[in-house]
């Protein structure tokens, strides 16, 4: 308001130097404009000041000097004088017009349109900052913050675009399953309900032949009943008939006696013809008595050989009707339980659409381990080696480990551990001990070595050798007994920062009592059977077999493996392909990097070892019942439970392991159940033949 009645009742001294002071500021910054903003020029109005025309008057009036309470009439007339027709300022139209012109070059088709049609609002709110110095901190403060708000939602968008692509691909994925379901639901219903259109119309049609059979007995009944009432006519006229007989016979018998007793008279017996006569009689009368009672009981009678088949059809159609009434519940039955199966698919339906939307509200991105290949020593062609079949577990413990060396490195110095009982005897040492800063590949070298000694002294002395003293006395002997503690603490740093290779793991493992050695030679056993099974398939001595041949292979060597475990070590087998060749390269499935890093072929076979020793002291355990302690012959008879096959010699050794005694010492002591087994997973316990529970359903399961 201030602004307009500046310019209606002239300008102030301190807004005229203002505008004066942002004409000469426009004037000097026109040479340092771009090429664009030096296409606008500014117009100043007649006065030489810049115009106040205000934004909200385009095309409308400005009312002055306005009475409100003057008559319509006299408010009219002072209404058309007062009317004042603003005109828009001549710079705001040029600039309007080079926005037009800027917009109209543009080429909106692309993806980044909202960018490009963003930008001549910038240039044009630029340049209207820069001419304003009194508001140019303000407004250059607003536009600052509006860039930075845009970049900021622009990093939001650019992080999200990988969450959208995911939850699209995962929403996708369970529309996909639950289409499935449907359809499969869906095919399932029609069939169902076309048996029950099947059967409404049998049951339909078994109604209308009953009914046709009600209509064909009632139509019997009432022919047996017409039938009844003429054979009670016939028995009315038969008995008129039998009158009128009566009277027949009776006056042949008067004529008879008639004639009798002429001829009696002319000489015949009276006596004897009165005694025949009424013998006749009597004889009459027995047998009219018979054929009425016959009549009265037969009368209602149907001959036998229509009753037997009126009777046999009846049963047949009861008979029928059972088996149908037995089928229709059988039907419903299962109609009952296919809607209590979709009800409990619908709910487990919409759990998964829910754990999806929580998914996609509250799940973490999948990292990028692709980065790592830009710090980890080697480049991307290690990295790739190292995480080549891992999971992302694993690949956090390569990670930690990359860092563990790398920290390992630094060091140049150890910490002894003392001298006391309880220090291992290869780390026996006081003061500091100086890092000899090995690579992985001289550290897995040396371990191999080791073994390689180790058991070649086996062999000789017959016996085996505790591998802490046999450690030391071979790092004495290479590196004298000066370096033999530094190499110590240096190995058994490194194999303890390395678990995920597996020449370090498994000999610290040993070394620090976690593991027997009999089950690395075990594993190593089983390698070398597989190798040797392997060959043996392979006629030609060409290296490589068909994967029909593999698996048979597989399962020679492995007779107790389920199919399942059989199945994971042949797409083991088929990780390094690069073809879609049926043939298997088996030699290269046992080959290790200069690391000592398996192929993932042994490195599955050795982890099925893990889970089936695992697997077999869990079915020990549940064997064993709920007790806290067991003795020796309750131990062996759940032994012989869970595995019938296994020999008493390996039995002995299973006992021993687990009561820490030898074969010809007493065993009958009790220890509880959980120290059996942590001895037991020491060991190298595994099955012999094959499970009484599972032998059954392991066809069944492969199948």
């Amino acid at each position: 308001m201030a602004a307009r009645r500046a310019v209606r009742g002239g300008t102030s001294p301190e807004s005229s130097s203002e505008i004066t002071s942002g004409q000469t500021h426009i004037r000097s910054a026109k040479p340092t404009l771009p090429k664009k903003q030096k296409a606008l020029s500014l117009q100043l109005s007649a006065r030489g000041q810049w115009s106040m025309w205000p934004a909200f008057a385009a095309g409308q009036t400005v009312l002055r000097n306005h009475k409100p309470c003057s008559a319509p009439e006299e408010r009219t007339c002072s209404n058309e004088q007062a009317l004042l027709t603003i005109p828009k300022p001549r710079h705001l139209e040029q600039l309007e017009s080079y926005l037009r012109k800027e917009l109209q070059t543009l080429d909106l088709t692309k993806g980044i349109s909202q960018e490009l049609k963003l930008q001549p609002y910038r240039e044009i709110f630029e340049f209207f900052i820069d001419n304003f110095k009194t508001y140019k901190p303000l407004l250059s403060a607003i536009k600052n913050e509006y860039e930075a708000t845009l970049a900021h939602q622009k990093e939001m968008i650019r992080a999200l675009e990988p969450l959208k692509a995911m939850v699209t691909t995962v929403s996708e994925e369970c529309t996909q399953q639950i289409l499935a379901l449907q359809e499969k639901e869906k095919v399932e219903i029609n069939t169902l309900k076309q048996e029950k259109h099947h059967l409404l119309k049998f049951i339909d049609n078994m109604k209308e032949e009953k009914c046709s059979l009600q209509t064909q007995v009632e139509h019997l009944q009432m022919s047996v009943a017409e039938e009844y009432t003429r054979y009670l006519q016939e028995y009315g006229a038969r008995k008129l008939l039998l009158a009128k007989l009566n009277d027949m016979h009776n006056e042949q018998l008067n004529v008879k006696q008639h004639q009798a007793q002429e001829k009696a008279v002319k000489g015949e017996d009276v006596v004897k013809l009165t005694l025949a006569l009424k013998m006749a009689r009597q004889d009459l009368t027995k047998a009219q008595v018979k054929l009425n009672a016959m009549t009265a009981e037969y009368g209602d009678v149907v001959p036998r050989r229509r009753f037997e088949s009126l009777e046999k059809k009846y049963s047949d159609l009861l008979q029928e009707m059972k088996t149908l009434r037995k089928d229709f519940d059988q039907l419903h039955e299962e109609y009952g339980t296919l809607l209590e199966i979709h009800r409990e698919t619908a709910e487990e339906r919409d759990s998964f659409f829910t754990r999806l939307q929580e998914a996609e509200r509250s799940h973490t991105p999948r990292p990028n381990w692709a980065k790592c290949s830009e710090v980890i020593p080697g480049g991307a062609e290690r990295w790739d080696r190292l995480a080549k079949g891992k999971s992302s577990h694993q690949l956090v413990d390569v990670l930690l480990e990359e860092i563990g060396t790398g920290v390992l490195k630094e060091m140049n110095v150890f910490r002894g551990w003392g001298k006391g009982n309880k220090v291992p005897v290869h780390l026996r040492y006081e003061g500091e001990v100086k890092n000899k800063k090995p690579t992985k590949k001289d550290v897995v070298n040396i371990l191999k070595d080791i073994w390689k000694e180790k058991t070649a002294l086996d062999q000789q002395t017959g016996k085996r050798s505790s591998l802490p003293e046999f450690f030391l006395s071979y790092l004495q002997k290479k590196y004298g007994d000066a370096s033999a503690v530094e190499w110590s603490y240096t190995l058994s740093e490194y194999m303890r920062l390395c678990p995920s290779n597996h020449v370090m793991s498994s000999f610290y493992e040993i070394l620090t009592g976690k593991v027997a050695e009999e089950q690395y030679h075990s594993q190593n056993q089983l390698i070398s059977d597989l190798q040797k099974e392997l060959a043996a398939y392979d006629s030609y001595s060409s290296g490589s077999l068909p994967s029909e041949q593999f698996r048979m292979a597989l399962r020679e060597a492995f007779p107790l493996k389920r199919r399942d475990a059989i199945q994971e070590l042949v797409d083991a087998s088929m990780f390094s392909l690069d073809s879609d060749d049926d043939f298997i390269d088996y030699i290269s499935l046992f080959k290790e990097d200069e690391e000592g890093n398996p192929e993932p072929f042994v490195a599955k076979l050795r982890s099925q070892y893990v889970s089936e020793k695992q697997e077999y002291l869990q079915e020990l355990k549940n064997s064993l019942g709920d007790v806290t302690e067991v003795d020796a012959d309750d131990l062996k008879a759940a032994f012989c439970r869970i595995d019938p096959e296994i020999s008493d010699q390996t039995l002995d050794a299973y006992i021993g392991l687990a009561y820490q005694v030898r074969r010809e010492q007493p065993d009958q002591e009790v220890v509880p159940v959980d120290t059996i087994l942590e001895r037991l997973c020491v060991g190298d316990v595994r099955r012999v033949g094959p499970s009484p529970r599972k032998e059954s359903t392991t066809d069944f399961e492969g199948e």
